[in-house]
């Protein structure tokens, strides 16, 4: 294969040793690549499309050296650097070394250097190709399925958390395929109601439903011969999963509302956030749909899970904000980026994305120091901070790394979990302190100085006539005071229904003190919500602002019960 053949950069080779570095032209040359020899002091900023910098200079002591071309190579070029060093243990490979991406033993053949080249070139290749970044085993395992999948027409699942970059391995897979010149449509499942969902997908014939005044094609149709993407597919209705059922295993499906069957040819990628064998087993997903997805198989890392992919990512978010918004920016230091390391991300790739776009918009003029990272990224706890402590040792991401992650409990269920146990708790106190009022009788000062059960609690108080059980009780000047009360005894002679809620026949009077409510048996709420702004009424000398405060309701909402229960008259 001749240097021509390849159109994706050239490799440039120091002369340090010019025998090594002859014989590394020759092999790189072969893998078919152009090289260019450049002297120890040229300068290398002219070379665009320079994609490999290999010295041949030996490197001493475990360091980089000061050297001039690894310097461009690094802030210039933006490119990897290969280097031998001067020794090495007898048949072990050697040491990293930091400044450099790989490095050869002393007595390396230039084939050996060349192979090595041709894959991290491949590997970065499919990265610009494919936008996803990453050196990890885990995302070097991603890109090899993603070039394994491309050439085939199986159906792929992509599965991984929330913004770790299903899409993008979508339109990776799509871009590397035969398809790549065909349509790529991606399509939110989640986004969109059932009945849209299904015309969006098949399209519908004209007056299928009402508002379809005219036939229209659906996606599938529209993606004939190339890709479409089915993001969020655990959200999928059952219904509409068996017509996607039939486009799987027949490839042709009908219209909302239309006779004819219509064929087409299309790859399917789906991707979901969710357990799809735990959608099977609850029923909420059909089990031949979910085999038929399966067929090949990928499975994204989330980002706490591949740390040290952090600065590579950091880095080309700069260089892409930083070209859309044309603005400087001046770098990070290695304390904050320390941190953004250490930080869990629960979102992912698109959280990280989000906050360097916030830090080059934003950029202080200087470097990005801890000072200027959000504080929930920092660790800092905020007074805003709505959920608890989580339950148990360690936090919700390092429990989540302990195994395979399954079952770990998100912040959001843990406030849940720990609201139902608070709850439970103050119903089972309840429990118990009913209990003990039954067998011992009313606590002292209970029972009210007639015995009937009547209890005041201040301005307003509620008193009970006719049946065991509680009442909750409230100072009509707010809500701190309320307690439930149990009441035990009942006075059979007393008025109930309406007469009970209305005044005295003879008196006129609501037969109580004043501001005192008083519950008779057979009162509804009604009667005694009726009765509780009469009393704070006559208690506020008919002012309904501060009756409406004292009743902790809105002023429209009083006039609108005044007029209810005619007591317009009365205020």
């Amino acid at each position: 294969m001749s240097a021509a053949v390849r159109a994706d950069g050239r490799v440039l080779v120091s002369t340090h040793d010019l025998p090594r570095a002859g014989a590394l032209r020759e092999a790189f040359e072969e893998q078919g690549y152009a090289v260019e020899l450049v002297t120890p002091d040229e300068d290398v900023s002219d070379f665009d499309d320079a994609r490999l910098l290999v010295l041949t200079a030996p490197v001493e002591g475990g360091q980089a050296p000061p050297d001039r071309l690894v310097r461009a190579a690094h802030e210039q070029l933006g490119v990897p650097v290969f280097a031998f060093v001067a020794r090495a243990p007898e048949g072990r490979s050697p040491a990293p070394v930091a400044g450099f991406d790989e490095v050869f033993r002393p007595d390396a053949s230039a084939d050996e250097v060349a192979l090595v080249g041709h894959t991290l070139l491949e590997r970065r290749r499919l990265q610009e190709i494919t936008g996803i970044v990453g050196e990890t085993d885990a995302m070097r395992e991603v890109l090899e399925r993603v070039v394994q999948i491309a050439p085939v027409n199986s159906t792929v699942l992509v599965t991984g958390e929330s913004g770790t970059g299903k899409e993008l391995v979508a339109r990776g897979i799509h871009a590397l395929s035969p398809r790549r010149h065909k349509p790529f449509i991606a399509v939110n499942v989640a986004a969109l109601s059932e009945t849209l969902l299904e015309s969006e997908l098949f399209g519908h014939e004209k007056g299928a439903f009402t508002g379809a005044i005219d036939a229209r094609r659906g996606l599938f149709e529209l993606a004939h011969g190339g890709t479409i993407f089915l993001d969020e597919i655990g959200e999928m209705p059952l219904q509409t999963q068996t017509k996607l059922l039939r486009v799987l295993e027949q490839r042709e499906f009908l219209r909302v509302g239309g006779e004819k069957p219509i064929r087409v040819d299309v790859r399917i990628i789906a991707a979901t956030n969710q357990d799809l064998k735990r959608l099977v087993a609850i029923g909420d997903f059909r089990k031949d749909l979910y085999y038929r997805l399966n067929v090949l198989r990928i499975e994204l890392p989330p980002l706490r899970r591949r740390r040290e992919d952090i600065p590579l990512l950091v880095n080309a978010f700069i260089r892409e904000v930083s070209k859309r918004y044309d603005r400087p920016f001046h770098g990070i230091s290695p304390e904050a980026m320390e941190i953004l390391m250490r930080y869990s991300w629960p979102g992912n790739v698109r959280e990280l994305q989000n906050l360097v776009e916030s830090m080059v918009v934003l950029a202080p003029g200087r470097q990005i120091v801890p000072a200027d990272i959000p504080p929930e990224v920092r660790g800092v706890v905020t007074d805003e901070a709505a959920l608890p402590v989580p339950l148990g040792p360690g936090s919700v991401a390092e429990r989540a790394d302990a195994g395979d992650g399954a079952g770990a409990l998100r912040p959001q269920l843990e406030f849940i979990f720990r609201t139902l146990v608070d709850l439970r708790m103050d119903v089972d106190d309840l429990r118990r302190e009913f209990e003990a009022y039954r067998r011992e009788g009313a606590p002292a000062g209970w029972g009210g100085a007639a015995g009937r059960g009547e209890v005041l609690a201040g301005p307003a108080a509620v008193e009970t006539a006719g049946g065991a059980g509680t009442v909750e009780l409230g100072r009509l000047d707010g809500v701190e005071d309320r307690e439930s009360v149990p009441v035990a005894e009942t006075v059979a002679d007393e008025p109930s229904g309406a007469e009970a809620a209305g005044p005295d026949p003879e008196t006129g009077e609501d037969g109580g003190e004043d501001g005192v409510v008083v519950y008779r048996e057979g009162m509804t709420m009604e009667d005694l919500e009726r009765e509780a702004i009469r009393a704070a009424l006559l208690a506020e000398r008919g002012n309904r602002r501060r009756a409406a405060q004292r009743l902790q309701i809105g002023e429209r909402t009083l006039y609108r019960k005044l007029k209810k229960y005619g007591l317009d008259d009365e205020a």
